[in-house]
């Protein structure tokens, strides 16, 4: 199989220009609205993102992430939510990247674009290193964090980027990525997405998408059931390695919202019971709340139904930010995630459950899978 020649890294920078507002938490309590104990329980956690989809408006119309950018034409609706200098700004420990695969790209040409892709993403993150650090597991987030920098994971969204032979996910260059989900919007020779034009009712996984799990279990990738269906989503369980975890980085759950996106109680609870966790998206529709815009305390109102169900132990935050999403009108960018401190604390939880949601739960997944 070939694969196209390394995509040349932008040239380095020196450090981004953000403001740093660590140093004035009283002051950014005030401009947030938000009490000092949200900031100060914000600023003691790990703030991890699962799923961030910025890389791919670079692809379509070269969005630097390295920028700082406003709200954009659509007012922070679809994309213009995320660049590093909000990410630093707005104190986010780490995040997952997404690789988002282009469904109608040909079988054949997926793994080079991805490895181009990969290596595109990848150098624009390490162009900023007194920023951020790209990194593949706990260890290397923690030496990120104590450095100052902003932990940057990769991850796929689309298997199907490297489904064309058994050895694909062998082109995946110096382990980089760390989680993948296994479909996307569309069916693949994967399986069968949860969205409603995803056809093939009544399947789940194929036998290549049963595969693709038991290979994804071997290289110590994380398994990431966002998008698939319900019949796809219990497949891929049935062949898993029990021994570790899988999860689920962004979405709803039915309990709180019915919809075709969102995750019921009996899949919440088989993402508990192997140690997993459950991200919980941004997208206000998927949530419940108005096109327009929804509010913090619904995707509080989404995470406080996984805690109920399976416990603290099993609920992150995926944003989905910059995936073409209607985010809340009160969290319409990074900037203003600590608002969804303050939901938290009036719910009585402690500063442990929330620092578990921001961040904890993930890297207890990520170092059960590598460490």
């Amino acid at each position: 199989m070939s694969v196209s020649a390394a995509v040349p890294a932008p040239p380095a920078r020196s450090r981004l220009a953000f403001r740093d507002r660590r140093a004035e938490p009283d002051a950014w309590a005030r401009a947030l609205g938000v009490s000092r104990e949200a900031i100060d329980v914000y600023l003691a956690s790990d703030v991890i993102d699962l799923h961030v989809d910025s890389f791919i408006w670079t692809r379509i119309f070269g969005y630097d992430l390295r920028r700082r950018h406003g709200r954009g034409l659509l007012s922070a609706r679809v994309y213009s939510m995320v660049d590093l200098p909000r990410v630093r700004e707005a104190a986010v420990t780490g995040a997952i990247w997404v690789i988002t695969t282009n469904p109608w790209r040909s079988t054949a040409r997926r793994p080079d674009v991805f490895v181009e892709n990969v290596r595109r993403l990848q150098g624009i993150l390490e162009s900023v290193p007194e920023d951020v650090a790209v990194v593949r597991n706990v260890a290397e987030y923690r030496r990120a964090r104590a450095a100052d920098r902003h932990a940057a994971f990769i991850g796929i969204q689309g298997g199907n980027a490297l489904d064309r032979e058994p050895g694909s996910l062998d082109l995946i260059p110096d382990d980089l990525v760390v989680r993948i989900t296994l479909v996307h919007l569309t069916s693949s020779r994967l399986g069968v997405t949860s969205a409603p034009t995803g056809g093939r009712r009544g399947e789940g996984l194929t036998e290549l998408g049963r595969d693709y799990v038991r290979r994804l279990n071997e290289k110590r990738i994380l398994v990431d059931l966002a998008h698939i269906n319900r019949e796809g989503f219990f497949d891929a369980i049935a062949v898993h390695d029990r021994t570790i975890p899988y999860l689920v980085t962004h979405t709803g759950v039915s309990g709180v919202h019915p919809h075709w996106r969102n995750l019921d109680d009996e899949q919440l609870r088989a993402v508990a019971n192997a140690g997993g966790t459950v991200g919980i998206m941004y997208h206000a529709p998927f949530l419940g709340d108005p096109w327009p815009g929804g509010h913090a305390e619904t995707i509080v109102k989404h995470i406080a139904h996984v805690v109920d169900t399976v416990g603290e132990d099993h609920a992150s935050i995926g944003s989905d930010y910059d995936g073409a999403i209607h985010p809340p009108r009160d969290m319409p960018t990074i900037l203003e995630l600590p608002r969804l401190v303050e939901p938290m604390l009036r719910r009585g939880w402690s500063a442990d459950r929330i620092g578990k949601i921001l961040g904890g739960n993930f890297l207890r997944v990520v170092g059960a899978v590598r460490g």
